[in-house]
């Protein structure tokens, strides 16, 4: 594919969020313009996906000596929040594609880099996930398997559930026993055996095309497998990366309920219980601090969002350099966990507490304003919170980030002292230590 690097853009550095946002402000505006009635309708984004692959979107992570923008993590993520202002199915449904391109575009091998590269930036392509299973115990206990035929050719086969983006994709990213491996790997979604349902039923993020996909004696690629044993995954930022996406349109829910709330306050001009006489709601003290509760819980949420998207921009290019990127990594997925431990219960309370500004006229079905809560209560689900907060507190009080698919790691970055203060706690009374 063509290279780009000596480009007078490239030259110039990757855009900046002021540039991409007003590149990317005017479609997220018609993005928005019609997401209660795609909501109350069920009506899939397709078009608005359209939108966003013409726009360049898929490709603003793909290294600029590549042909795409470049962009760090804590930029890409602002415009996720953005985007899920604007839409949180469609900012939700891109999760696996820039999951899938982060992996590949610092693979080691140079053809597997630009062949991806190529694909988001020259083709448009977009990449869904197919990763998780139904009623299975653990990741080890997956039942989808990639077998080679008589030919010798591979072929999948197997079902997958939570399929975000699938609908919309022209690969998926699937995983599969293989042997006595495991395997990652991209199919095409217009390949014979593959069969994409919307069929999920949650009460949130309805649109987001996560349902079954079934696979049955599909071709598979050997050249874009990537397999390992069992218990051998490496270490790796991915897993916060998946997290902080779910984290970013969390903000996004946020930052749009406080919207759309302040939207309906304004445009009322009736008078709260107990307020003055000739007072409005927007006018009204009790009514303006619980808008401005949520509304600090809100700027409070994408501060730690973007906090930990450093952490991940850190351990991208620590990978991208070819160093040891497992305390990076370590590091980013902490990041990530502390950061969901504190988005969660703000999000969920400010889209809650944004029906006390404006009483019961609030919850007429015809607004939609519970979506807000619906939506993120669904997201937040995805993973358990009281896991993470065990995960945080193993770390604080062992120096261990548990990792799923590995044992817990020391990365504090004050090992020494911490090794030295508990030499020295290890001096006093058993009646003294805490």
């Amino acid at each position: 594919m063509t290279q780009t690097l000596s480009t007078p853009e490239a030259a110039l550095g990757a855009p900046t969020y002021q540039q991409l946002r007003q590149r990317f402000a005017p479609l997220f505006q018609r993005i928005s313009d019609g997401v209660v009635e795609r909501e109350r309708e069920r009506i899939l984004p397709f078009e608005q996906v359209e939108w966003l692959r013409n726009a360049g979107f898929g490709a603003l992570r793909v290294p600029q000596e590549l042909g795409g923008d470049g962009v760090d993590a804590p930029t890409l993520f602002r415009l996720f929040i953005d985007l899920a202002a604007a839409d949180p199915h469609v900012a939700h449904l891109w999760r696996g594609h820039f999951a899938f391109l982060e992996a590949r575009l610092t693979a080691e091998d140079q053809q597997d880099r630009e062949f991806w590269a190529e694909q988001a930036v020259e083709v448009g392509a977009i990449v869904g996930n197919a990763q998780s299973e139904q009623g299975i115990e653990s990741w080890d206990k997956q039942t989808t398997t990639l077998a080679r035929g008589d030919d010798g050719s591979l072929r999948l086969d197997g079902t997958k559930y939570y399929s975000t983006g699938t609908l919309f994709a022209d690969w998926v990213n699937v995983t599969a026993r293989f042997g006595d491996q495991f395997a990652s790997f991209p199919v095409r979604t217009d390949a014979p055996g593959v069969v994409r349902l919307d069929d999920w039923d949650g009460f949130g993020q309805k649109l987001t095309g996560t349902g079954t996909s079934t696979f049955d004696a599909v071709p598979v690629d050997e050249r874009h497998v990537i397999s390992h044993a069992p218990g051998e995954r490496p270490v790796s930022h991915m897993v916060g990366l998946y997290q902080l996406h779910l984290l970013s349109v969390l903000a996004g829910i946020g930052r749009r309920a406080v919207d759309d709330i302040v939207a309906h306050v304004r445009a009322s001009r009736r008078r709260p219980l107990g307020a003055p006489e000739g007072t409005t709601a927007a006018e009204d003290p009790l009514t303006q601090a619980v808008i401005g509760r949520a509304s600090s819980a809100v700027k409070a949420v994408r501060a730690s969002v973007l906090d930990a998207a450093q952490d991940i921009e850190d351990a991208w290019q620590a990978r991208r350099r070819g160093e040891d990127v497992e305390d990076a990594a370590h590091r980013a997925n902490l990041a990530v966990y502390q950061s969901q431990v504190v988005v969660i219960p703000l999000v969920l309370e400010a889209t809650t507490a944004i029906f006390d500004a404006a009483g019961a006229s609030s919850t007429s079905v015809s607004k939609l304003l519970d979506r807000h809560w619906r939506n993120a209560r669904t997201i937040s689900s995805h993973n358990p919170l009281p896991r993470k907060e065990q995960w945080v507190g193993s770390y604080e009080l062992l120096g261990e980030v548990p990792y799923p698919w590995g044992s817990g790691r020391t990365t504090r970055a004050d090992n020494d002292e911490a090794a030295k203060d508990q030499s020295a706690d290890s001096q006093l009374k058993p009646d003294e230590q805490v």
